[in-house]
């Protein structure tokens, strides 16, 4: 029973924390992980232990999959050199780099040791740097390289940690570190194919929307498991999966399935993200109670460690973007950015929960100080994200780093909204013979308003447009209908399961109404 409650109290705290986040306008990661911090001393507070097994299986992978799922595979494919340039190129340098530089202040460490921490804490968080940079309006190309470096440099990282552990008392290379990573990604990548290939032949041929639901709930876990089993990179076929069938839901997927898919998905990731950043906070008091160095030495390999991070992803940054432009295909790709957007990327580094939990994988290894790596890689999580997370907003704003692109959207949807309503005409004077003129005008009249709500949309706001006047009148209607539907169930005459049926048809309008005011 104590695990339940327990678990209830971690969920009822998100949700508090979460909500009182959006009410202030903060984002809600930083104030959860504050809220964990302040409550890891609080008598009465359940006392959490993270096992690795926990993030690394039970939490990452899903976490990992929806972001796929939502991610622009084109958007993604053109900014794939940056992404991997951040995600493998930065991850690896940036273990090296620190390894060596925990080598100098713990000699007696071996070296293959402080490389695999220099690992742990090298790949930036996939759920801060993403809901930041939304948040703040970073430019499309901007939110799609820290999406995609995030997506996939655990997967570097965790490889790196496994290799760099195990050859303890052995030489370390770069070369062979690097060859072992190429290789699991490698693998990765085509399991995480084969999976999608046989997730979306079963979509195919599901009717039921709950078996649809199901069928990709476990579809990162399955992932996983197969992944760690065959000792291949997990992240990267969970994430290969993701990509696959994010770009063909609206095709695999009747609408019922996407939309109840959908609305699972962001149940799951919202509750996913604020336990994770909660779980990071509430280890403070036990992890204090474990360190054995003194405090000199803890400060010391802290301040290194975080001031490196920050320094690799600087020095990393600006020859990985200007000096990729020397080559001419390049250049004519990609325009040449201003220096301000690799130094907002740059401080984008905010580390999370895969760092706390790849550390603790190193407790109990002989010659390894476990507890003062758990330690020195959960004070980097909690800097990082609120010297960085709290700055970065006002960075970008200083630097320019933002893009207002609501008329650029509003005017996107409305020319791909006309296109489309000019198709759907065509298609219904084609097949329209034989069919009332009632509903052939009825089917015309509705398509207009669609075409023509979005055109509204780029329309001055000062008064009141049709479609607004339509939402706001039919609001009112269907209050009122509702206020039917209350009576008939407290008298008790018209069946639930009636009702319900009527509700849901009110619902699907209304939250209609509401997409259309968004």
């Amino acid at each position: 029973m104590e695990p339940i409650v327990d678990t209830v109290v971690i969920v009822a705290i998100c949700v508090l924390g979460a909500a009182l986040a959006r009410r202030l306008g903060f984002i809600a990661p930083l104030v959860l992980l504050v809220a964990g911090l302040g409550l890891s001393f609080v008598p009465g507070i359940p006392e959490v232990h993270i096992e690795p097994e926990l993030v690394l299986i039970g939490i990452l992978p899903p976490l990992l999959y929806v972001a796929a799922l939502q991610t622009n595979l084109v958007a993604f494919r053109r900014a794939l050199r940056p992404i991997l340039l951040l995600a493998v190129g930065l991850v690896m340098f940036t273990a090296f780099i620190v390894g060596f530089v925990v080598h100098a202040l713990l000699p007696d460490v071996p070296l293959a040791a402080c490389i695999a921490f220099g690992a742990v804490v090298a790949p930036p968080d996939a759920v801060s740097a993403t809901a930041i940079a939304r948040r703040i309006g970073l430019p499309r190309r901007v939110v799609v390289i820290l999406e995609g470096e995030s997506l996939l440099n655990d997967a570097t990282a965790l490889v790196m940690v496994r290799i760099a552990a195990g050859a303890l008392g052995a030489a370390v290379s770069f070369w062979t570190i690097a060859g072992q990573v190429a290789l699991k990604a490698g693998v990765g990548v085509l399991l995480g194919w084969v999976a999608a290939v046989g997730a979306a032949w079963l979509h195919r041929r599901i009717t039921d929307p709950l078996l649809d639901d199901a069928v990709s709930l476990l579809t990162p876990f399955v992932v996983v498991i197969v992944a760690e089993k065959l000792q291949s990179s997990s992240v990267v076929a969970v994430v290969v999966a993701g990509l696959y069938l994010g770009h063909r839901i609206p095709y695999l997927l009747s609408p019922t399935s996407r939309l109840q898919m959908d609305a699972v998905w962001r149940l799951i990731n919202f509750l996913l993200e604020g336990v994770v950043f909660l779980l990071v906070g509430l280890q403070l008091r036990d992890l204090v109670s474990h360190l054995e160095f003194d405090v000199a030495t803890t400060v010391r390999i802290t301040g290194s460690v975080f001031l490196t991070l920050v320094g690799v992803r600087f020095v990393w940054m600006y020859p990985a973007t200007y000096l990729a432009r020397l080559f001419p295909r390049i250049r004519e790709r990609e325009e040449r950015p201003p220096p301000a957007v690799p130094a907002v990327i740059a401080w984008a580094g905010m580390r999370g929960v895969v760092t706390l939990a790849a550390a603790l994988t190193l407790r109990g290894i002989a010659k390894v100080p476990g507890d003062l790596f758990v330690f020195v890689a959960f004070a980097v999580i909690v800097l990082t994200l609120l010297v960085q997370g709290t700055t970065l907003p006002m960075l970008s704003r200083r630097l320019g780093v933002h893009e207002d692109t609501s008329a650029e959207d509003a005017l996107a949807e409305a020319s791909v909204q006309h296109a489309a309503s000019r198709a759907a005409l065509e298609r219904l004077e084609a097949a329209a013979d034989g069919a009332p003129a009632s509903v052939v005008d009825r089917l015309r009249a509705l398509t207009d308003s669609r075409s023509n709500n979005a055109w509204e949309r780029l329309g001055s706001q000062v008064q009141e447009t049709p479609s607004a006047a339509y939402g706001r009148l039919r609001r009112e209607m269907i209050t009122a209908e509702r206020h039917v539907f209350k009576i008939a169930r407290n008298e008790g005459r018209i069946s639930e399961e009636v009702l319900n049926r009527a509700q849901r048809e009110l619902d699907l309008e209304e939250s209609q109404l509401n997409r259309s005011d968004d």
